[in-house]
């Protein structure tokens, strides 16, 4: 069953100047225990709040009645500035971040990313306290330095593909076992980095976590 919202596009005040955003906000949003904001991948890379792994998870949480906010990171799409190798991106997850807290006051965030998107914002939500829960995708762990983790005990969700060329299964394993608090690892098997092919497990996995902290939700 195809879920009702309404679909926002707009820009975000970021540090560096603008930033092209879109929110979806369910019909039934005005009953949901948590909004989200989600990192698309890296945009050297062609990456933008448009890649199809950050658009299922942002299909996954509307179908909750969950608020998604996805934006552009600078230099990507129509937001101005430019990459500045996950340092100055910091800020733009910051911005989405305020943005949607204003929109939603009082509800507490769950902040989710892919690739890229999982280095950046995963660290903005482990140190926002308005940020309660995280989920990251294909976590680059091969090039990508995950040690703030380690003193993040926030729920969270990872899903990886067994055969992710940026983040290897044992890799991750590795670094979960050192996160204090709660985190669910799901693989999903014969899955590369950008999950080719039907992404049902991936919204499986998101949904049923989800569901699973907050019950009184449920799939339409």
């Amino acid at each position: 069953m195809q879920t009702h919202h309404d679909s926002r596009k707009l820009f975000l005040n970021g540090p560096a100047g603008r930033l092209e955003a879109i929110l979806w906000t369910a019909t039934r949003a005005e009953h949901s225990p948590l909004a989200a904001v989600l990192c698309h991948p890296h945009p050297l890379f062609g990456g933008t709040l448009h890649n199809k792994v950050i658009y299922q998870a942002a299909k996954s949480l509307d179908s909750l009645g969950i608020p998604v906010l996805r934006f552009n990171f600078r230099g990507a799409g129509l937001s101005l500035g430019r990459h500045d190798r996950g340092i100055g991106e910091r800020g733009d997850v910051e911005a989405a971040v305020d943005f949607l807290a204003q929109e939603f006051p009082g509800r507490p965030l769950l902040l989710g990313g892919f690739s890229f998107g999982s280095w950046v914002g995963l660290r903005v939500g482990c140190a926002d306290p308005r940020v309660r829960e995280l989920v990251g995708l294909g976590i680059p762990v091969n090039s990508s330095e995950f040690a703030y983790l380690e003193t993040c005990d926030k729920p969270k969700l990872i899903v990886q593909g067994t055969l992710d060329e940026h983040g290897a299964w044992e890799k991750v394993e590795q670094i979960v076992a050192r996160i204090p608090g709660g985190t669910r690892i799901v693989f999903v098997q014969d899955a590369d980095h950008f999950f080719a092919g039907p992404l049902e497990e991936l919204d499986r996995a998101i949904c049923d976590w989800v569901t699973e902290h907050h019950p009184e939700l449920h799939k339409l």
